[in-house]
């Protein structure tokens, strides 16, 4: 198979976009094919994101989920950081992902059936969370897990209120429509560290800079249920939490059936499948 976004070599290699960005009819989805992003203000009501804050609360509460190899502990303060395939781990968030107001949404943007490549609950706690840096996506979802196309869309939504202040989501609007290929080859086993913390995959200095002063770079903020939709090849990250509050979200990666994983681009192995799914059966 053809690579078309070669990553992980010597040097760094801009390729521009080879595929479209919203696959379907785009009315409606102007702004997310121009940016790369579309925030809903409301997606969840309030009722909603407490019963959904519940049962993420009872997932890092359970110490089965925190010993499990799908739970992601923080190095410093050794508190549950992320769950990963809450899908399957929990009926609620299954739930969450058939819910039309989410799956239907990636099937617009992806133009087709559409399969769960990840899900996970992210928990940022006040007073030290850890952030995570600079990266797109498609770059790891490309050389680990063998997605060979941009027809991967994430959904954010925040089970907390969004602060300007408590480690929030960054993206540099238009950033997806150029590829950055990172420099240097991929560890074996790279996903136990760069879950905690990137390393391999992570863009130079430099270009960050000449990336961000190209696009600029957005925060964003806002209330408990709304959600951030965001193209896999967007420049995003999100800084360390100092604040007294929370930043808890849950975050589900839909890839279209039509793109499903083939074998890593740049990696000698396949991260597992709670991190890169091999079942390509469609949401319905």
């Amino acid at each position: 198979m053809q690579d078309l976004y070669p990553t992980r070599g010597a040097t760094e290699v801009v390729t521009p976009r080879q595929d479209p960005v919203v696959w379907g009819p785009s009315a409606g989805l102007e702004s997310y094919e121009k940016d790369g992003f579309l925030t809903v203000d409301q997606l969840l009501a309030d009722d909603e994101v407490a019963f959904y804050r519940r049962e993420l609360e009872r997932m890092i509460a359970d110490p089965a989920v925190r010993a499990d190899e799908r739970s992601i502990i923080e190095p410093q303060s050794q508190s549950v950081r992320s769950v990963f395939e809450v899908h399957r781990l929990s009926e609620v968030f299954a739930g969450l992902v058939r819910d039309e107001r989410v799956v239907g949404t990636a099937r617009r943007i992806l133009g087709s059936d559409v399969y769960v490549h990840q899900s996970r609950i992210n928990v940022k706690p006040g007073f030290g969370a850890s952030g995570f840096y600079w990266h797109s996506d498609f770059e790891t979802w490309h050389a680990e897990d063998g997605l060979a196309n941009m027809r991967t869309v994430s959904v954010s939504i925040a089970l907390t209120e969004n602060h300007d202040t408590n480690g929030g989501l960054m993206i540099m609007p238009g950033s997806h429509r150029d590829f950055l290929g990172c420099a240097g080859a991929t560890p074996k086993d790279n996903y136990k560290k760069s879950l905690q913390m990137q390393d391999a995959g992570t863009p130079s200095d430099e270009a960050l800079t000449k990336m961000a002063d190209r696009h600029g770079i957005r925060l964003f903020t806002g209330r408990a249920g709304s959600a951030t939709w965001f193209d896999c090849n967007c420049m995003h990250g999100s800084g360390d939490n100092i604040t007294p509050y929370p930043r808890s979200n849950v975050f589900i990666v839909f890839n279209s059936v039509e793109n499903a994983a083939t074998e890593p681009f740049a990696a000698p192995i396949r991260r597992p499948e709670f991190i890169g799914a091999r079942d390509f059966t469609p949401v319905r």
